[in-house]
């Protein structure tokens, strides 16, 4: 098999950021790849970072639009691929060998409908200076997210005829809804044991993460019920206390 992956970046004023992205798209030794970038009509240099990348890029859109998600969903319309992957401005992949890897690693006749990895966690200069705190699962499914959004976006690869669009009721957390979504139609998940992504840590989800936490714990009571979700919240909070009470950490 040799599934098209349509990898989308979506950016806005991301000048600064970008390059490390573009390079690591261009740099990826497995060569079915339609890359999609959508642009939010950006003020700054961006468009110029992007130019010397133009051979590499199948579709171009700089155009104003409605925030993060109504720019992936724009990327969703303008994918032909397998496969959709959302690697946002200043996001790269964990190698250069990572498209390769994941093909090379797929079972059966059949595609999987959604295929997942760990992700690593890069300062502004492209050190890697850690992993996330939460892990991917063994075996995922809808349920998982219980606990948290155990698998990183940017590591979280979806058959593009399951993909649905991004609900946009969500500022800053419609990823989550999208995953889960995502998750409660495949047939079939599976786990790559691989890094995929290393994930800047500097985005938008972050720079607003109260309101974030505020939306995710309203798609959580949405798919998994309130009281199920408060108890969780609490046992979360206990074991917090309780870690750093007997080992001074968390």
């Amino acid at each position: 098999m040799k599934p098209l992956f349509s990898i989308i970046t979506i950016c806005y004023n991301a000048g600064k950021t970008i390059e490390q992205t573009l390079r690591s798209v261009a740099a990826q030794s497995y060569d079915a790849i339609e890359y999609i970038i959508i642009d939010g009509a950006s003020k700054d240099n961006t468009l110029n970072v992007i130019a010397p990348f133009k051979s590499r890029i199948a579709c171009l859109v700089s155009e104003p639009d409605n925030g993060i998600y109504d720019a992936m969903n724009k990327g969703l319309e303008k994918a032909s691929g397998d496969y959709v992957w959302f690697m946002n401005a200043g996001d790269t992949f964990y190698s250069a060998t990572t498209l390769q890897e994941v093909v090379s690693g797929l079972k059966g006749e059949k595609l999987p409908d959604i295929l997942y990895g760990e992700t690593a966690i890069m300062d502004s200069s492209g050190k890697i200076v850690g992993s996330r705190r939460l892990k991917a699962p063994e075996v995922l499914t809808w349920k998982s997210f219980r606990q948290g959004m155990l698998v990183c976006h940017q590591s979280f690869v979806v058959l593009r005829s399951i993909a649905e669009p991004y609900d946009l009721r969500y500022r800053y957390s419609a990823d989550v809804d999208w995953c889960i979504r995502c998750m409660k139609k495949a047939d079939s998940i599976q786990n790559t044991q691989m890094i995929l992504s290393s994930y800047l840590d500097e985005g938008a989800t972050t720079a607003n993460r109260k309101a974030s936490l505020k939306e995710r714990f309203k798609i959580m009571c949405h798919y998994y019920g309130t009281t199920t979700i408060v108890l969780l919240h609490l046992w979360f909070a206990v074991r917090f206390f309780w870690a750093k009470l007997v080992h001074g950490r968390v």
